[in-house]
């Protein structure tokens, strides 16, 4: 069998990253049916080494377990990125944790060619929750999320409902423009992803919109397309919230200006919204 081509190669990694497998543990196959040997306890010096040679990332989690430090970003690598991510993101306890944690985290290679870490924009009080997919070139110069072209747009779309940035609060699935807007790569979204979940843990809001396929893949795991899916309510569940989040998944402000045809079910969607946000009292 001759060998899988570039483009093969980064099809499977697309995959598996979808279907959950975001993390590489180990570079040799595992036995899992080898009977074991018992290993004799620790000593306490004998933890501290151990301790010691692990992996800096990993070293400080399992410090911050015991002294209840946080986790140096510093320490993380491009090589265990997407588990330090989630060690990372994990010990934040607010957005303001979360920020600074994303601003000194260099596991992503999209950070090396971005001019800003683009967080959030609008009001975490306001229970409205809106993710896009990427920061472009406006957004990337500003350090906020939907500024350009399709920021304008966005804007008049929810004033249309009777909402504002003063209501709302804004995010995208990755922190960093990629370069010439190119789709992430599969390693690169793997790394932004703890710090999306864990943004919308800390935020806890109780209406979510999601913004374009991207958004919608990353946040609720479906991978049908956009058209398929716009217009109708779906959940988000997670055992950290305690509750499910409603969800609406709509057409990106950027499609809408290429195709402005489809603005009518944009539309739409914007209507269903306001009723779910006067049911319950949002507004």
């Amino acid at each position: 069998m001759a060998d899988p081509t570039r483009d093969e190669t980064l099809s499977l990694l697309r995959w598996l990253l979808e279907a959950g497998a975001d993390e590489a543990i180990g570079e040799q196959p595992i036995n899992r049916f080898a009977r074991a040997s018992p290993l004799p306890e620790p000593s306490s010096r004998q933890s501290a080494t151990t301790r010691s040679t692990l992996p800096p990332a990993f070293a400080e989690a399992s410090a911050g377990k015991q002294g209840g430090r946080k986790i140096s970003a510093e320490a993380v690598s491009l090589s265990t990125a997407p588990g330090a991510a989630r060690a990372l993101a994990a010990s934040c306890t607010n957005l303001a944790e979360l920020r600074t944690a994303l601003g000194n985290f260099d596991g992503c290679e999209l950070k090396r060619t971005a001019k800003n870490t683009v967080f959030a924009d609008g009001t975490p009080e306001g229970r409205i929750m809106l993710i896009g997919e990427a920061p472009g070139r406006e957004e990337d110069e500003r350090g906020l999320p939907f500024v350009g072209r399709a920021g304008q747009l966005l804007d008049k779309m929810l004033g249309a409902i009777g909402l504002d940035r003063s209501k709302v609060y804004i995010t995208n699935v990755l922190n960093w423009r990629p370069p010439q807007n190119r789709d992430p790569s599969p390693e690169e979204a793997a790394a932004c992803l703890p710090f999306l979940h864990r943004h919308i843990e800390l935020a806890d809001h109780r209406l979510m919109i999601l913004l374009g396929a991207v958004s919608v893949r990353h946040v609720l795991g479906v991978t049908d397309g956009i058209l398929r899916l716009r217009g109708n309510w779906q959940f988000y569940q997670n055992g950290q919230l305690g509750h499910a989040i409603p969800v609406m998944p709509t057409l990106h402000p950027a499609y809408l200006l290429r195709q402005t045809a489809a603005k009518r079910l944009a539309w739409r969607d914007l209507l269903t919204i306001s009723d779910k946000v006067t049911e319950l009292g949002l507004a």
